[in-house]
């Protein structure tokens, strides 16, 4: 029996080390698993944030016609689009456009708009047997290449026509399924892509589609390059190693919207696949995340080798294998609660997002209806609503770059006023101590400090020279009794009075400043110029 011990030992602890080196492996499988959910998750992130990004634009430009209650011409509604510079800040939107809704026989009238608006005939195409008409009356950006789209009827195809149906029966944007966008007579280029459209009430419209609601005079649609608008999303640093296949409902050949140019890994890429499906304008869609060679596990695959040739070597440490056997469960448990807590995290954060989300998209409409009815024109509506625009995206890139923690009000100061007076600020200008801001302060003060920048630039000394602008701010108390006290202040040679009419920036300000933090602001008009102060109360 002694004889026989050694190699029993060896076996038994062969075997343990084994056993072991199976446990590390499954660890490290399931570690990196785990991780690439958590990729998967970003690069979903990055998608649903562009297409909310590119749908509020949509959501802008339905307000600007509620504003002027479907009276836009063809100039305002270039105006409108050439201020946003489409091409620059909505990567992937092909464009927005007009359709004008008549029924079957009531053509001529459309084309004599057309005609109107266009100078040339754009006759209404192709020929059909539906009840209604709806073709592209308006669209931007339009250059030689896509002339031919204007007077196209989309409810001739049965893709978007059931879109539009859809669009027909209520408010909500609606999503098209797959369509080559750029068809048209003399086009010979065609991009995959698809459409968003949503319907537009009017209330002089001369037709009716539902007796409850105010009547309909069209429709306004985006159109989407498929690659364009993936891509760009995808690409923000840090690169994601991700392959991305997007399909319209469920995950089938025929269904592809989208795939990315990096291939996937094998044979990892087939093991780690993450499914996600999301509801775009009411549309389903299926995303599916392969890991591509840039991924990297958290740990090496030659850990459970090393880990069993080391316990063959150890074959008298039968109680420390013992030990380390014990301690790989609760390693494993430990891992198996450390998931399920980052998954109920992830989704806490997916669903705080899109609450975000839709808070910043009401702000936007509220602004851009504001800006509106201040507006004495289109070119004047677009500048104003533009520069507010910019100026909270500024603050969300701050909020985003902190992963929506804190936010430094001197930074903050450096970017608004940066945009207004240029990106380099002489030095003096600004002083004070470091204050963190959280995400509600941070988005009212940095429409506050873009408004009060506008009115120094347009009334002020600091039109001529910024240097006739000094900044400062200080924090006094201490806990739960801290107080931001900021001082803004305009010297020069102009005499400034009180003005006798509040413009909707000096009432913006003094919304986000009274109700939205709850602070007090004072305006001091004298002689050499103006002075503001505002102060604050500060979260402990």
């Amino acid at each position: 029996m002694k004889k026989l011990f050694p190699i029993v030992a060896f076996i038994a602890v062969a075997l343990i080390s084994l056993t072991m080196a199976g446990f590390a492996y499954f660890a490290t499988q399931e570690a990196a698993r785990i991780k690439f959910e958590g990729t998967a998750d970003d690069a979903l992130s990055r998608i649903e944030s562009r297409i909310d990004l590119h749908l509020s634009l949509l959501r802008s430009t339905q307000a600007l016609f509620d504003a002027r209650n479907g009276d836009i011409t063809r100039g305002e509604f270039k105006a409108f689009f050439t201020a946003l510079d489409i091409a620059d800040n909505f990567a992937g939107l092909r464009g927005i456009g007009f359709l004008k809704l008549a029924k079957a026989g009531d053509e001529a009238a459309v084309e004599r708009d057309i005609l109107h608006d266009y100078g040339s005939a754009h006759p209404v195409y192709p020929a059909t047997t539906q009840q209604w008409r709806t073709p592209i009356a308006l669209f931007e950006p339009l250059d030689t290449s896509n002339q031919s789209i204007i007077g196209f009827d989309m409810f001739t195809d049965p893709v978007r026509r059931e879109a539009i149906q859809k669009a027909m029966a209520d408010d909500r944007q609606h999503a098209s399924g797959i369509v080559q966008l750029g068809q048209g007579a003399g086009v010979t280029q065609t991009f995959t892509g698809f459409l968003v459209f949503v319907r537009l009430n009017v209330e002089t419209a001369p037709e009716v589609i539902n007796a409850s609601r105010s009547s309909t005079a069209g429709f306004l649609y985006a159109a989407f390059r498929a690659r364009d608008l993936f891509d760009i999303a995808l690409s923000q640093v840090p690169l994601l190693p991700v392959n991305v296949e997007v399909f319209d409902g469920k995950p089938d050949a025929g269904n592809l919207l989208f795939r990315s140019e990096a291939p996937s890994a094998e044979p990892i890429g087939e093991k780690f696949v993450a499914r996600r499906n999301i509801v775009v304008a009411g549309r389903p869609w299926t995303i599916l995340f392969h890991p591509t060679s840039a991924f990297s596990p958290p740990s090496s695959r030659a850990i459970p080798v090393m880990l069993g040739l080391f316990g063959l070597l150890l074959a008298g440490a039968i109680a420390l294998v013992a030990r380390y056997q014990e301690r790989a469960y609760d390693a494993k448990s430990l891992l198996h609660e450390a998931t399920e807590k980052s998954l109920l995290e992830k989704d806490l954060i997916l669903q705080e997002m899109k609450h975000r989300i839709k808070n910043s998209i009401t702000r936007v409409l509220a602004i851009a209806r504001q800006t509106a009815s201040q507006a004495t024109d289109v070119k004047e509506f677009s500048a104003s609503f533009s520069a507010r625009l910019q100026a909270m995206a500024a603050s969300q890139d701050m909020l985003t770059r902190s992963r929506w923690q804190k936010a430094d009000l001197g930074d903050l100061l450096r970017i608004e006023l940066g945009q207004v007076f240029g990106k380099e600020l002489p030095e003096g200008i600004l002083s004070g101590q470091e204050v963190l801001l959280d995400e509600t302060t941070t988005q009212a003060l940095g429409l506050t400090f873009h408004e009060l920048a506008t009115n120094a630039l347009k009334y002020g000394e600091a039109g001529s020279s910024v240097g006739a602008l000094k900044v400062d701010w200080a924090v006094e108390g201490r806990g739960r009794e801290r107080t931001l006290v900021f001082n803004w202040r305009e010297a020069g040679h102009k005499k400034l009075e009180t003005p006798t009419k509040t413009g909707f920036g000096t009432k913006l300000i003094d919304l986000n400043v009274t109700r939205e933090l709850r602070g007090t602001i004072k305006r001091d008009f004298q002689a050499d110029g103006l002075k503001v102060e505002i102060r604050i109360p500060l979260a402990p």
